[in-house]
């Protein structure tokens, strides 16, 4: 199945799953055979207008039964249930909630008692975690080991705070996780060259990475704005963490890029749907 897009360089790091709707899936944590996982496309949904058609966002004026059908759907393609997805509250911040049994549905068919998370982690086998996207960066976990599973938001303020660490760190610090077990992967978002920031954002990046990473993680153009890589950046990350770099796996899809296929806030402004990101532990 091909879905057409356009990929950066030509690694390759997603299969396309022949799925209803489609879904990315990282053959990394496919092969382990113990998550259920993928990224989702605008493809296959039934939204209409600005939302078309895989809307997974009920915060964005899209009809409540179309996003639950939507939800429904990828449900279906990823062989989970609606009623075990939790959904993170996203603020970006680097806050990382430890889900439970208890937490069930939220965010989906239930209402959530929590706010400003924007990383999730779990060691219950069924329970899907479910981040929300359209540019910035998802961060994808597995402890084939401990058997632990995170999920994290990381857009530019995510990846200043090191959002990725700071999961890895609740991994290990509640679960026993060791960093050197972990498969991280960088999931799809906005590339360096669709990427433009203002100096006060650089200035937070100096603030936070060693200036010997800076010539590989951002430039500045004549105008004075900059480009900056978030990809590199979170892979950077998950090496300071611990993380082998032979168990990580940095996209090669920006989501602007592939506006078409992929919701994209840089392309289409407010007037869009969301993607989200899926894992669960078998």
């Amino acid at each position: 199945m091909s879905l057409g897009l356009i990929y950066n360089d030509k690694r390759h790091i997603f299969d396309e799953t022949e799925t209803e709707p489609p879904l990315l899936i990282y053959p990394m944590f496919e092969k382990t055979g113990l998550v259920r996982h993928g990224f989702s496309t605008r493809l296959g949904g039934v939204s209409e207008g600005e939302f078309t058609s895989l809307n997974l966002s009920f915060d964005r004026g899209d009809k409540k039964e179309a996003v639950m059908e939507n939800f429904r759907r990828i449900a279906g393609s990823l062989g989970v249930c609606c009623e075990d997805m939790v959904l993170s509250r996203q603020t970006h911040t680097t806050n990382v909630r430890i889900v439970t049994e208890k937490d069930r549905g939220k965010g989906i068919v239930r209402e959530r008692d929590y706010t400003d998370v924007d990383g999730l982690v779990t060691d219950v086998p069924g329970i899907c975690l479910v981040t929300s996207y359209a540019d910035c960066v998802p961060l994808y976990f597995l402890d084939p080991v401990r058997k632990v599973i995170g999920l994290s938001h990381s857009g530019w303020r995510g990846t200043v705070g090191k959002i990725g660490k700071k999961t890895v760190e609740v991994m290990a610090g509640k679960f026993g996780s060791d960093p050197a077990d972990i498969l991280a992967a960088v999931g799809p978002s906005v590339c360096m060259d669709c990427y433009e920031v203002s100096s006060d954002v650089i200035e937070r990046f100096k603030e936070n990475f060693q200036e010997s990473s800076w010539p590989e993680l951002f430039y500045e153009k004549p105008d004075g704005k900059y480009q900056l890589d978030l990809w590199r950046a979170n892979e950077l990350i998950f090496l300071e963490a611990g993380i082998r770099k032979d168990n990580i796996a940095v996209t090669n899809v920006c989501t602007h890029c592939n506006s078409r296929i992929l919701y994209s806030h840089r392309a289409s402004g407010d007037k869009r749907g969301n993607l989200c990101a899926f894992l669960a532990l078998r």
